[in-house]
Parts: structure tokens; sequence; C-alpha cells
């Protein structure tokens, strides 16, 4: 079972990477050339169907990551899980006190501004999932080798 649960833990980390470079590289910077007579629309359009898309993996992600601490998974050391964990944490702290109140002013309306500052704040996202996937992919080296 904690094999599966792993696979699990490994495609949710995944998955979301992609998802984040996506929305750092392209579909962040993109927001910025809507313009305010659209954008209010837009952004709600944006927030209501980019959470079923993140949501159920950002979840398993974190269950996961909890599990994995409190078992046993040889020969993955248990320190690499609290790692993992903590990177799973600042993603989540980043999410709910940093970009979602972004996403919360910007949906009232468009201000460049905040526009930007929620790109350059995300990179905490970016680099926290990025380093979560090198570090799960380290623990599969670890498992197969």
């Amino acid at each position: 079972m904690e094999d599966f649960i792993f696979l699990a833990h490994l495609g949710a980390t995944l998955y979301l990477i992609g998802v984040i470079w996506i929305v750092q590289i392209l579909h962040y910077p993109l927001l910025e050339d809507v313009g305010a007579s659209g954008y209010a629309k837009y952004h709600k359009r944006h927030t209501s169907r980019i959470t079923p898309i993140v949501a159920p993996a950002m979840i398993i992600e974190l269950l996961t990551a909890i599990y994995f601490v409190f078992i046993s998974y040889e020969p993955i050391r248990n320190y690499y899980f609290w790692c993992g964990l903590a990177l799973v944490l600042i993603i989540w702290i980043s999410t709910f006190l940093v970009q979602v109140p972004l996403h919360e002013k910007l949906g009232a309306r468009f201000d460049l501004d905040i526009q930007r500052r929620l790109v350059r704040t995300n990179w905490i996202r970016t680099a926290a999932w990025t380093l979560r996937g090198a570090l799960v992919l380290w623990m599969v080296w670890l498992k197969i080798k």
C-alpha cells in the first residue's frame, strides 16, 4: 500500500510542477494583457477554472506528505519526508497568505502593480514545487537503486 501512496505523492508533485511553471511563465504574465475592461470577467473565469485543476493534486500532495512523515518507508530516511512536508507548507502558506489575497484584489479591479506582484511572489511556489520535485525524484532514486 505504501508504494501506491508514494506513487500518488510523486504523481501529484510532478503534475503540480508542470502546472506551476505554465502559470508562472505563461498564464500569470499574460493576465496583464487582458486589459481593464475585460479583466474582471476573465479573472473570475480563471479562478473558477484553475481550482479544480490544482486543488485535488494539492490535497493529495499534502495528505501523502503528512502520511510519510509518520511511517517508515525504507530505504528513504524520514528526514527527506520532513523536508518535503516543509516545502508543501511553504507552498500552502504562500498560496493562502499571498497569492489568494492578491487574486481577491485583482478580482475587484485590475491593478498593474498588484498583477506584477502576483507574478513576482508566485516564484515562491514555483521554486518550492521545483525543489519538491527534485527531492521526490531523489527519493525515487533511493527507492529503486
